[in-house]
């Protein structure tokens, strides 16, 4: 159990990981002054950060990448549109992440998603994730209590294929976010629901004697209302997302392939307001104001693209990119490996990433490990966790099992 100190610290790492390498920034900059800091440092400001927090083993493997890359039972996260390519006709799975655990060893996220393949051209998906905050002692209340802080989101899709190459999808999230921890204020739980449009193209080409497959794939995801935890007039912005990525898969041999993908994502949420040299703090006050709270979800998206304070490029500072790999035996045994690269400005992960996973008929079985490349990252030594079935193949299996009877 914790105090009150405590839960502000983990509120604060969360809000998120790109606040939580402040540390590192500053260590890196070493001897800039205070105030070319406070001009160059300048995360995307967010509420509901586990949504940002990649759910499955197979993604996390690979740098948390997942947009392009073969279509599994986890595609509801990284994008819907992939499902009607699924080769199986339905699958399960369910994920595990303890979170922070160089820092607490009770915040977890749980992650289950499924689908069902509609025909030979749809499906219906769904997902739900929960993320828990553990267990926090507030001592310093007038009653002293011990809470839960917690959020979830569930969400259904439906994807169809709009030829033998392309597919689209649109999905609709409930978010649910109890992070309240002052009970003496006019606080409660935060709500709020969203929508996510993906499409996904899948193709083939011959190089040399070897015919390889190439998808690119977009999602924009979490476009939806703000959410407030009351207390005041002002809510907050979910992470709307823009993920754009490519994979190619190339056949060594019957039993051999190997994959590299890569993706880019850029938060669609407007940069908070830095205060002008010489503008006055009350002016300051009612620019925040009437630029950011007073702004619409739909107009923030929009804004978010031309509104970084240092012009075109801290907006391409705002890309996140990484790139991944994957070595696949028979579809049976596979090792992964990635890189992602967040700018320093904002917010400065950088980590490298291991995985390993192994499947058979029935089900699959998948790992992924991180090592940060920045210091004092809590994301370093981050493990996630994967159990998929393969619906079909349980159904052949108990098939089979009935006519041995």
């Amino acid at each position: 159990m914790y105090n009150t100190k405590r839960i502000y610290l983990i509120l604060t790492l969360l809000l998120g990981a790109v606040q939580l390498s402040i540390v590192n920034y500053q260590l890196s900059i070493g001897t800039v002054q205070a105030q070319d800091k406070k001009n160059m440092f300048n995360p995307v400001n967010y509420s509901v950060t586990s949504l940002a927090i990649a759910p499955d083993a197979r993604g996390g493997g690979m740098a948390d990448i997942g947009v392009a890359t073969e279509a599994d039972a986890n595609s509801q996260y990284w994008n819907p549109a992939k499902y009607p390519f699924n080769v199986a006709r339905a699958g399960v799975s369910a994920s595990y992440t303890p979170w922070l655990r160089k820092l607490v060893n009770d915040i977890h996220l749980a992650n289950l998603a499924g689908f069902y393949r509609i025909g030979d051209y749809s499906s219906l998906s769904g997902s739900l994730r929960f993320f828990s905050l553990g267990e926090v002692y507030l001592s310093e209340a007038d009653d002293a209590m011990t809470i839960n802080p917690y959020e979830f989101a569930l969400d259904v899709a439906y994807s169809r294929m709009l030829s033998e190459k392309f597919s689209m999808a649109v999905a609709m999230r409930f978010i649910y976010s109890d992070i309240t921890y002052d009970y003496t204020a006019e606080s409660k739980a935060g709500k709020a629901f969203a929508a996510d449009i993906a499409m996904y193209r899948n193709g083939y080409f011959m190089m040399g004697n070897r015919e390889c497959a190439f998808s690119w794939g977009l999602n924009i995801n979490n476009i939806g209302s703000k959410i407030s935890y009351g207390g005041d007039d002002n809510s907050e912005f979910i992470p709307t997302n823009l993920r754009l990525g490519c994979n190619m898969t190339i056949p060594f041999n019957e039993y051999n392939k190997f994959s590299i993908a890569a993706d880019a994502n850029k938060l669609l949420v407007p940069t908070y307001p830095k205060q002008r040299d010489g503008e006055a703090d009350e002016d300051y006050t009612d620019r925040v104001q009437r630029e950011y709270y007073d702004c619409s979800p739909i107009s923030g998206i929009f804004k978010s693209l031309h509104d970084a304070p240092n012009g075109a490029k801290e907006e391409f500072q705002e890309i996140q990119w990484s790139l991944g790999m994957e070595y696949n035996y028979n579809d049976r045994f596979m090792i992964r490996a990635g890189y992602h690269h967040e700018h320093a400005n904002k917010g400065n992960r950088k980590y490298v990433t291991a995985g390993a996973g192994f499947k058979m008929s029935v089900f699959a079985i998948d790992a992924a490990y991180v090592f940060s490349t920045a210091q004092s990252n809590p994301l370093d030594q981050t493990m996630r966790f994967t159990l998929s079935f393969d619906l079909d193949g349980m159904k052949d299996l108990f098939g089979k099992g009935k006519r041995r009877r």
